[in-house]
């Protein structure tokens, strides 16, 4: 990795034993989604000894809050603290105490890094650049917490004007991040199929009408569809994952359900999907004899980045880690990440964070023998810091300039 002279790194360098032990420790106890009471309770014992007004949210999940003592802008950095339904393989003096749970998703180190920003700033409480908000946000991996903590307040009061938020990547080494203007990762969709025919015996089926024959002329459909009536330049994928109907060889089925997902990053392709599809299984159902109803049921959002926090967060890293380190990602993901909530209600950017060694990845997120190189806390915590003082140093000049002239 590049050396980074600058005074503010080299502060964060020889405090690293601390970071790494608070990530240990949250990798040694991991709690699966809607359970980190553990997990909460130790990042409000550490916001305590840095003295950092804090509260919980979304149940298990909790903000903390520094106010500047000047009228500013808000800048809130967001932390997912879950765990993974996982048994760790790796053999490592803090592998999970948890049977069947691990941090396979590197949630301990984003919980790590942004305590990492709140303790940079708890020691310098009479010069904040700005009021800080810091979300440590639970059940990423399941239900969605973001949501929940925005719908109970958390980027009000004040109001929050921008969100920062990372994700650590092994695929990378450390020293380089990903970043991408603009659409970063899908919005997801349930998708259930129902189909209704009429049963008979098998014996004789122009007596009744078979839904595994609908069914069967339904995926088909769906597959031309999705190749046919939507760009190739749009990012769609629709998977029919489950299918369950019949109840015995010889009797045609009578009633056949599907289940699958959807993701989509646009909007209107969103919409445009649910509404043909709709009509399109309906129609086929109908045409065969049959009937048939579609139901979806809404996941996160998609993810979109505002281009001029972007552009802030890359003039940091660039400067911090040299223009090649500084990947632009070419295509948005197909996964999901309900950071896009935050981004709903105010402008900021996600970017991932090489977690990798040099000579390659040791496993990859998810997985039982994901492991990350630990001095990935430390940049962390040094970008999402200099990013707050760059974002101040842009925009509130424009916001005092707009009251100005206004």
């Amino acid at each position: 990795m590049k050396v980074i002279d600058d005074p503010i790194y080299q502060e964060l360098l020889a405090d690293q034993d601390w970071l790494i032990d608070q990530r240990r420790f949250f990798h040694t106890f991991p709690e699966l989604s809607e359970n980190e009471f553990g997990t909460q309770s130790k990042i409000m014992e550490i916001l305590n000894t840095l003295s950092i007004n804090h509260y919980p949210s979304a149940e298990t999940g909790v903000c903390g809050v520094l106010l500047s003592e000047n009228e500013t802008l808000t800048i809130a950095l967001r932390a997912d603290i879950d765990a993974l339904p996982i048994e760790e393989e790796n053999q490592l003096p803090y592998q999970s105490q948890n049977p069947g749970v691990m941090h396979a998703c590197g949630h301990d180190a984003h919980t790590t890094i942004l305590l990492g920003v709140a303790r940079y700033f708890s020691k310098r409480v009479e010069e904040l650049p700005c009021h800080l908000k810091f979300f440590f946000q639970p059940a990423e991996e399941t239900v969605g917490g973001a949501d929940r903590m925005v719908q109970e307040g958390v980027m009000e009061d004040p109001k929050v004007d921008f969100t920062l938020g990372l994700h650590v990547m092994p695929y990378m080494p450390v020293g380089k991040i990903e970043i991408r203007n603009g659409k970063l990762n899908a919005a997801s969709d349930s998708v259930k199929i129902t189909i209704l025919g009429k049963s008979a015996h098998g014996a004789y089926p122009h007596q009744g009408v078979d839904a595994i024959a609908i069914a069967a002329q339904v995926i088909t459909a769906i597959q031309t569809f999705i190749s046919r009536f939507i760009s190739p330049l749009d990012q769609v994928v629709l998977t029919i994952g489950q299918i369950h109907g019949g109840v015995k060889n010889n009797i045609i089925c009578d009633e056949v359900v599907m289940s699958g997902g959807m993701r989509t990053t646009d909007e209107n392709t969103r919409r445009f999907i649910k509404e043909r599809l709709t009509e399109l299984v309906t129609g086929i159902a109908t045409s065969y004899g049959g009937n048939a109803s579609v139901s979806f049921a809404e996941g996160y959002k998609a993810l979109i980045n505002d281009d001029e926090v972007v552009a802030v967060i890359r003039e940091v890293a660039v400067k911090a880690l040299a223009r090649e380190n500084v990947i632009e990602k070419e295509h948005p993901s197909l996964g999901v990440e309900d950071f896009s909530y935050f981004l709903d209600k105010s402008k900021g950017a996600f970017y991932h964070l090489g977690c990798g060694f040099e000579n390659g990845p040791l496993g990859a997120l998810h997985t039982k023998d994901f492991i990350m190189d630990e001095t990935a806390l430390t940049l962390g915590v040094y970008l999402q810091i200099k990013s707050i003082y760059a974002l101040v140093d842009k925009f509130l000049s424009k916001s005092i300039d707009k009251v100005v002239n206004d």
